[in-house]
């Protein structure tokens, strides 16, 4: 039984700010931005978006009502989670439409939960195959203004129909995965922006992706010389190439030429979106599947998963026959966004949801079809525009 993604759907903020002019005006080098990190880029996300209605968004993009009716297990990954009991599937799953008889749950562990919840949806429809599930890793990055981790934020989310016999990557029984207490990064109870160990979390990245490659190649008996495309989570696209390299060096030059190539497809969309946490690495599989040339049916992809604190996988997906009759084109989604200065890129960030129990937002100026209209008693009121 083949058992993969079936569809593929992103959203992020019609926002973005520049990086080189965040880098003026922070008083840095344009280049530490631009070619430091890799970002050139940043989605900026008004106060009338949050994780539901980015989940929401994303996964409106591509279910229809045949879906719907045999959509019944919703999972939505974040670390972005408006609530400490109700999970973003629920709210996301009336704003859908979705059946009632369904079952709807959030995960949580940094920016790896969507490939648990990727996983977890193989297994429910490996039991029931007639199904399908919708799975969603929806965030938005918040590390600060004029901190360290100001120019890795970002937002957005990416929406994943699971479903037997998929059209687009078939997902492969050969995951390797690590995990271990690490405090490289973490985000308190009641604390709206994250903590971070930037050095130290970037080299625990690489020690876990050189741990888990290993292993899964003494596993498998496939090298790095077996894949069409390595994609990995992209907290900024500079730290994936440190990790494509690692996997690469021992590589003839042509093999290592094109797996260069094929990664600078898959960092097209995160270089102008900024860090997507769960949604990210399938981002990369996004701008992969549309910005890439050469990708063919039968092509086998490996993902490398990370999140901090810390949880690594790795695992391969064989691309379908039809994998290119079911992409979209989101270049004129990211090209139709509208660009703020620093000053309204500061003045957004500052305007964000914090702890009231009442408040109301202005939507006039959101286009999405879904939006955070504000708080009443204590109570999110999302709407359908």
């Amino acid at each position: 039984m083949n058992i993969g993604i079936d569809k593929l759907g992103f959203y992020t903020s019609h926002l973005y700010v520049e990086m080189a002019k965040l880098a003026k005006a922070r008083e840095v080098d344009p280049n530490k931005y631009l070619i430091g990190i890799g970002q050139e880029k940043m989605a900026v996300i008004p106060p009338t978006q949050d994780a539901v209605t980015l989940a929401a968004n994303a996964a409106a993009s591509i279910i229809t009502k045949e879906d719907m009716e045999k959509i019944d297990l919703v999972i939505v990954a974040t670390e972005s989670g408006v609530d400490n009991s109700k999970s973003v599937a629920a709210y996301v799953s009336r704003l859908l439409g979705l059946r009632k008889d369904i079952r709807v749950l959030e995960l949580k562990q940094a920016c790896y939960a969507a490939t648990a919840g990727l996983q977890l949806a193989k297994g429910h429809i490996a039991l029931h195959p007639d199904k399908k599930a919708l799975v969603i890793g929806a965030d938005i990055a918040r590390y600060g203004l004029k901190t360290a981790g100001e120019p890795t934020q970002g937002g957005g989310a990416v929406a994943m129909l699971v479903a037997n016999d998929p059209q687009i990557l078939a997902l492969q029984d050969d995951s390797v995965y690590y995990a271990d207490d690490i405090m490289d990064f973490w985000r308190p109870l009641a604390a709206t922006e994250a903590l971070v160990d930037g050095k130290y979390s970037a080299g625990i990245y690489l020690d876990f992706f050189a741990k888990v490659f290993a292993r899964y190649q003494q596993e498998t008996g496939l090298t790095a010389n077996d894949f069409k495309a390595l994609l990995f989570h992209l907290p900024y696209t500079k730290q994936g190439l440190k990790a494509l390299r690692v996997a690469i060096a021992s590589l003839d030059p042509t093999k290592q030429a094109q797996l260069l190539a094929e990664f600078e497809a898959s960092k097209q969309y995160s270089k102008v979106t900024g860090n997507l946490y769960t949604g990210s690495l399938y981002l990369s599989l996004l701008s992969l599947l549309e910005n890439s040339t050469s990708l063919c049916p039968g092509d086998r992809l490996g993902l490398f998963s990370y999140g901090s604190g810390a949880q690594a996988e790795f695992y391969s997906g064989i691309l379908q026959p039809k994998f290119k009759e079911a992409l979209g084109d989101h270049t004129k989604l990211l090209a139709h966004r509208k660009e703020v200065d620093v000053l309204e890129y500061e003045k957004i960030f500052e305007s964000n949801l914090k702890h009231e129990s009442d408040r109301e937002l202005d939507i006039t100026s959101d286009p999405a079809q879904f939006v955070l209209a504000g708080v009443k008693e204590n109570k999110r009121q999302y709407i359908k525009q």
